[in-house]
C-alpha cells in the first residue's frame, strides 16, 4: 500500500455474482483495518465501504460485467476529490481483478478497445468440426459437431474400392457439411458477417475445404490463414488462434492502409468528395455529408463550449495543450496561455475583447467522436500512424478527415461562414 494519500484507489472488474464480491469485500474491510498508517487505512476503508454501498444498486452482474473504480484523486487544482464509478463495459470482459492500489488500473478495459474486428474460424479433423469467433480478446465456440468417418484399412480383393469409394463419399459429404455449417454461421443477410477466416486441423481436410467448389466464394476470399494444429475441438481452437495471432494483426494494418489510400484517391483525383482539418470535417459532419470519419488514435485535440457576454453558446476546437500550471481556475482547466495565437483568439468575446467563459467542461475530441458519430449518420475509423500512409495522413492532414456522400465545396462554406451567411456557432 503507497504511502501517499494523491491516489488511494480501489478497482473491481468483477464477473462474478454480487453476494460473492460482497462478502469478498467485508473480508477485505477487516484486513485493510489493520494498516498502520492512519491516512492510507481511513482512505481505503471509506474506499470499500463506498464500493459497497454502490454494488447495493445492482441485484445481479450485468452481462458484459461490471467494473467499478473507487478512491481519492488529485485535481489539476491539486484538492483532493474523491471518485466513486461504476458501469456496465460495452463489450463483454474476461478479467475477474480486484485491486487496492495508488492508481486505477485500466488495462483490462484497454483490451476491450484494441480491436472491434471479429474473425472466424474453422477447426475440422477426422473427428468432427468446430465453429468459432474471436473479437479481441474474447473467444466463443458458435458450434461443433463429431462425425464417423471409415479409416483406412487392409482389405483387398473386389471390395478394396467399394471400401475405397464408399470412405470418399463420406469424405465428400463431411466437407459439405463444414461448407455449409461456414454459410450458415458466417454469412447473414447476403454478407460476410466477419473480418476474415481462418481454416485450422490436421491432416488435409482444412486444405480440401479451402479448394472446395462447395465452399461459398465470399468466404474463400476471406480466407487469411491455413494452419495445421495437432488437436480438434476446442484445444485446436485455442492453438489455431496462437498460430494466426500474427495474420490477425496484420489484417487491421492492412485495412488501415486501405481506406487511407482510398482516401488519398479521393483527394488526387479532386472528386470533392473528401474533407480534413477539424473545423471542415465537423462541419460535414453536421451537414450529414460525411459517411466514413477517419481519425488519428492519438489526436490531441480538445472540445470547448463557451458562452459569450450575450448568452450565445460558441463551440470551439483546440489543440490540448499541457497541464496549466496557473491558479486561475477557468485560465487552468483552458490552458488558454499554452494554445497557439490562432488557436487563443478562439476564446476571445468579439465584443468585449475577453475570454468567453466555459458553458461545459471541455472533452477531448477522440472521445467526444467516440459518442457521437452515429448521431451524424457516419462510421467511425481510428488508424494509427505506423504505415507509410497512416504517417502521411497524420502529417500533411492533421490526423481527421472524412469521405463524404457527395461532393461538398468547403472553402465556399468557410466564406460564406467569414460574410455571416452561415452560424458561426452550432448546437450542443
Amino acid at each position: 500500500m503507497s504511502s501517499d494519500p494523491q491516489q488511494d484507489a480501489n478497482i473491481a472488474v468483477w464477473k462474478s455474482q454480487i453476494s460473492q464480491l460482497q462478502s469478498m469485500l467485508t473480508q477485505e474491510y477487516g484486513t485493510a483495518s489493520n494498516i498502520k498508517s492512519r491516512v492510507n487505512r481511513l482512505s481505503v476503508l471509506a474506499a470499500i465501504t463506498s464500493t459497497q454501498q454502490r454494488l447495493k444498486l445492482y441485484s445481479k452482474v450485468p452481462p458484459n460485467g461490471l467494473v467499478i473504480y473507487c478512491g481519492t484523486i488529485l485535481t489539476e487544482e491539486g484538492k483532493e476529490k474523491k471518485v466513486n464509478i461504476d458501469f456496465e463495459p460495452f463489450k463483454p470482459i474476461n478479467t475477474s481483478l480486484y485491486l487496492c492500489d495508488n492508481k486505477f488500473h485500466t488495462e483490462a478495459l484497454a483490451e476491450l478497445l484494441e480491436s472491434d474486428a471479429k474473425f472466424g474460424f474453422i477447426v475440422m479433423d477426422g473427428n468432427g468440426a468446430l465453429y468459432g469467433t474471436l473479437a479481441g480478446n474474447t473467444r466463443e465456440v458458435v458450434q461443433k459437431f463429431t462425425v464417423d468417418l471409415p479409416k483406412k484399412h487392409g482389405r483387398g480383393g473386389q471390395s478394396a474400392l467399394r471400401f475405397a469409394r464408399l470412405r470418399m463419399e463420406k469424405r465428400h459429404n463431411y466437407v459439405r457439411k463444414v461448407a455449409e455449417g461456414a454459410v450458415q454461421h458466417f454469412i447473414t443477410d447476403d454478407k460476410v458477417n466477419v473480418q476474415g477466416l481462418v481454416l485450422a486441423g490436421s491432416a488435409d481436410f482444412k486444405t480440401e475445404l479451402s479448394q472446395s467448389d462447395m465452399f461459398d466464394q465470399r468466404l474463400q476470399a476471406k480466407i487469411i490463414k491455413v494452419v495445421d494444429v495437432s488437436y480438434g475441438g476446442e484445444n485446436g481452437f485455442n492453438q489455431a488462434i496462437e498460430l494466426a495471432a500474427e495474420s490477425l494483426s496484420n489484417v487491421k494494418f492492412v485495412q488501415e492502409k486501405k481506406l487511407i489510400q482510398k482516401y488519398f484517391d479521393e483527394i488526387s483525383h479532386d472528386t470533392g468528395k473528401y474533407c480534413f482539418g477539424v473545423d471542415d470535417t465537423i462541419r460535414g459532419l453536421e451537414m450529414g455529408a460525411v459517411e466514413t470519419l477517419i481519425v488519428w488514435e492519438n489526436l490531441d485535440v480538445t472540445r470547448h463550449v463557451l458562452r459569450d457576454s450575450q448568452g450565445a453558446l460558441h463551440i470551439v476546437y483546440a489543440h490540448a495543450p499541457p497541464p496549466a500550471a496557473s491558479n486561475n481556475k477557468n485560465e487552468a482547466a483552458i490552458g488558454i496561455n499554452a494554445l497557439s495565437e490562432i488557436d487563443r483568439a478562439k476564446f476571445i468575446d468579439r465584443t468585449t475583447g475577453l475570454e468567453m467563459e466555459q458553458a461545459e467542461e471541455p472533452q477531448n475530441l477522440l472521445e467526444w467522436f467516440s459518442e457521437k458519430y452515429k448521431d451524424f449518420g457516419a462510421e467511425l475509423e481510428f488508424v494509427t500512424n505506423r504505415s507509410q500512409e497512416g504517417s502521411q495522413f497524420v502529417k500533411g492532414f492533421g490526423g481527421i478527415g472524412g469521405l463524404c456522400r457527395y461532393k461538398v465545396d468547403f472553402s465556399e462554406i468557410a466564406d460564406a461562414l467569414e460574410e455571416g451567411a452561415f452560424p458561426s456557432s452550432y448546437p450542443c
